[in-house]
């Protein structure tokens, strides 16, 4: 492969060529449907209502979370806490990204792994920038134990954090 064309589809430290073609769609696909379904919420469901869709297992519901995935932290009041959560979800992103780049072509899981945690980071983080909190609306519950609401970008994130675990488990950390 000559450096002319190494340049353009872009190239890891090692030499290797990056395929960000992966990355730029999950990433795309997961915060188009993350800001479309939080825009329904908007919508159609006024502020702390809830739909029952599944009785005795899931309500749609309108929330808003100030701390971090599953409302952890959403306790805290602190006037700096928006700043900062959002602060912290730009550097997640840029660490996300430089691990993407030293991924291998054939560490497909991986580089998917890492897109999801991106779009879901990258939904949440507009989010905050536009209303200083995130909008959740999925709510899973048995009886009286409901799951924390959460959204289409914590779901993301999850499973690409599941899905990262579960290949560096299985084929161990980087040589």
């Amino acid at each position: 492969m000559d450096n002319h064309r190494m340049k353009k589809e872009g190239s890891s430290p090692a030499g290797r060529a990056v395929d960000y073609g992966l990355l730029g769609a999950v990433v795309l696909t997961v915060l188009a449907v993350d800001l479309f379904t939080k825009e329904l919420v908007l919508r159609f469901l006024p502020l702390y209502s809830q739909r029952e869709i599944i009785p005795g297992f899931f309500n749609l519901v309108h929330v808003r979370n100030t701390g971090v995935a599953f409302s952890f932290f959403a306790g805290a009041d602190d006037p700096w806490r928006p700043k900062v959560l959002a602060g912290v979800a730009v550097v997640a992103l840029g660490v996300v990204f430089f691990l993407y780049r030293q991924c291998r072509a054939e560490e497909r899981a991986k580089r998917l792994a890492l897109s999801l945690i991106a779009g879901g980071a990258l939904g949440n983080l507009v989010d905050r920038l536009r209303f200083g909190e995130v909008v959740d609306f999925l709510d899973f519950y048995l009886g009286p134990y409901h799951w924390p609401a959460f959204n289409v970008a914590d779901m993301a994130v999850s499973a690409g954090a599941g899905l990262l675990l579960y290949t560096l488990l299985r084929h161990g950390p980087p040589h």
